[in-house]
């Protein structure tokens, strides 16, 4: 990003050195229309959130990339089945610790129930992979951070394991590594001290792959479970969300998730 960052200013150094016309810096033989057919020449691209491209002579938008979700249909999740939470674990090496407190729980079923009408829902809940992560404003080192194609992830090399990103989760959805581990799986690297969470299997998504809770879910709960692309109306998943009736969790606090759900209490 940094290096987006300097691109797009030498970019507008260079221009204000070849007009002298942006800015303000108008030189005293420009008139205050050549001063404005300067500024509206000067195009702002977005090329994805947070990495601005400033270009000279053009207003061209960047096309979207895709924005990677998921979409749960609580109406075919099996109640007592665990099978995305056995494949999470297995896919990125979490085993269980001897405490209780100290087990990292990357997805979790969670049972809702109705006490009106008595109707019961198992759901998983995991990193709700938010547009606008609060994890990611209250990191002080940036190591929680949003990808462009939305999935929120921990870099582990400068996460200093403040927590501020667990309490600022309103899913709780993240875990604290207590305990060193020795089992690690090279593709899901865990320190003692350091914060992680789901990664929407992300070693797998970017292998054209779909993550392992899913895949796991397609055997075992009559697909609750459905991946791909949000940003996409051709997806798959983008045409079941316009057939159901869906709902974020904490939908009020605008974080955006890009988990959906259908069917819930």
């Amino acid at each position: 990003l940094e290096a987006d960052h300097a691109c797009a200013y030498d970019r507008l150094g260079e221009c204000a050195e070849k007009g002298k016309t942006i800015m303000g810096a108008a030189p005293h033989s420009a008139t205050r229309r050549d001063w404005l057919k300067a500024v509206s020449a000067f195009g702002v691209s977005t090329l994805a959130p947070g990495v601005t491209l400033y270009a000279y002579g053009t207003a061209e938008k960047a096309k979207a990339g895709p924005r990677w979700g998921m979409l749960i249909d609580a109406s075919r999740c099996v109640e007592g089945c665990n099978a995305c939470v056995t494949a999470c674990n297995t896919e990125n090496g979490l085993t269980p610790s001897a405490r209780p407190d100290a087990t990292a729980q990357w997805i979790r079923k969670v049972s809702l129930a109705d006490p009106a009408t008595g109707r019961k829902r198992d759901v998983p809940v995991m990193c709700q992979h938010c547009s606008n992560p609060p994890c990611v404003d209250v990191c002080p080192t940036g190591a929680s951070f949003k990808r462009d194609d939305g999935i929120v992830l921990v870099d582990k090399h400068i996460c200093i394991g403040c927590r501020y990103c667990m309490m600022a989760c309103p899913y709780e959805a993240r875990s604290f590594v207590h305990e060193d581990h020795s089992d690690q799986n090279p593709d899901a690297p865990r320190g003692k001290g350091t914060v992680e969470s789901c990664t929407m299997c992300v070693r797998r998504v970017d292998a054209g792959q779909i993550p392992a809770c899913v895949e796991a879910c397609k055997g075992k709960s009559d697909g609750a479970m459905m991946f791909g692309d949000l940003n996409d109306p051709t997806s798959a998943i983008s045409k079941r969300i316009a057939e159901l009736s869906t709902v974020q969790l904490r939908a009020g606090l605008q974080t955006d998730p890009g988990i959906r759900y259908h069917d819930v209490i």
